[in-house]
């Protein structure tokens, strides 16, 4: 059983509903993000996500494309990042997904990754640009790794691919709120409840709604219906007004307790 199914398991056993938040591996830094990768787990994160910095991130909006602006202005690769990881895996269990693009990870190679990643600490990669049509041997070397294979649906998806989702993703599925960019919203498309419910007609695998959801009343809302809330743009965007203060892990470990507080 993976760290992420068994941290699932545990939250359902308990009546918990989860929470994840997304970080830009970088922004402001390395040292920081791993930092804030042990604040967010002491303060109850169910999975964390770790954004690989790219130069053309299609699918995300203006705050996520400046973090990666200033993340790659330091000039690391997926080897510092994984060395992160790495050096927080024995302080914490929280299972972390390297969130990425498909290029950054070709470059890299796909079976070192795999290998790599295993020893870092990674539980899960999801891979935004990577249909499942043409994932089969990435998801075979994470596969030979014990690492999950995590998957994108969104509310334009067809049943035919909701169903080859269910069948080759494990973890948990992620589920878009809407079409278009990540970013934060006033509200929740209504299109996000319908579509876990059409995802919970092909899979028992948990999902995640994530894309514009940015307060704790949003997160509650995602929480009626889904297993686990994304919030990634807002936590980036705290990130992003707090820079150079001496207590941005602190402050970003309250915001993520402010966005939970009802049931963490």
């Amino acid at each position: 059983m993976s760290r992420i199914t068994e941290t699932f398991e545990q939250s359902a056993k308990s009546g918990k509903k989860g929470f994840i938040p997304f970080l830009t591996a970088g922004d402001p830094d390395l040292e920081t993000t791993r930092d804030l990768i042990v604040e967010l787990s002491r303060v109850g994160a169910t999975v964390i996500e770790l954004g690989v910095p790219f130069s053309d991130p299609m699918a995300d909006g203006p705050v996520i494309q400046r973090a990666s602006e200033r993340a790659l202005r330091h000039d690391f690769g997926l080897e510092e990042i994984l060395a992160t990881t790495a050096q927080v895996r024995s302080r914490i269990d929280t299972p972390i997904v390297l969130f990425s693009y498909f290029n950054p990870l070709f470059q890299f190679g796909t079976d070192r990754l795999a290998r790599q990643a295993k020893q870092a600490g990674i539980d899960g990669v999801l891979v935004t640009d990577l249909i499942p049509e043409e994932a089969d041997g990435f998801a075979s070397s994470l596969r030979a790794e014990g690492i999950d294979m995590i998957f994108l649906v969104a509310p334009t998806s067809t049943d035919a691919r909701l169903q080859l989702v269910a069948e080759r993703a494990s973890g948990f599925i992620y589920a878009v709120s809407r079409a278009g960019v990540t970013g934060t919203r006033e509200s929740i498309s209504s299109e996000a409840a319908k579509l876990v419910k059409r995802v919970r007609r092909f899979s028992d695998l948990p999902v995640a709604v994530g894309f514009g959801i940015s307060t704790g009343e949003q997160v509650a809302e995602v929480w009626s219906y889904a297993d686990a809330a994304v919030v990634g743009s807002a936590i980036v965007a705290e990130i992003e007004k707090l820079s150079g203060s001496p207590d941005l892990v602190g402050q970003i470990g309250r915001f993520a307790e402010a966005l939970t507080r009802r049931i963490m």
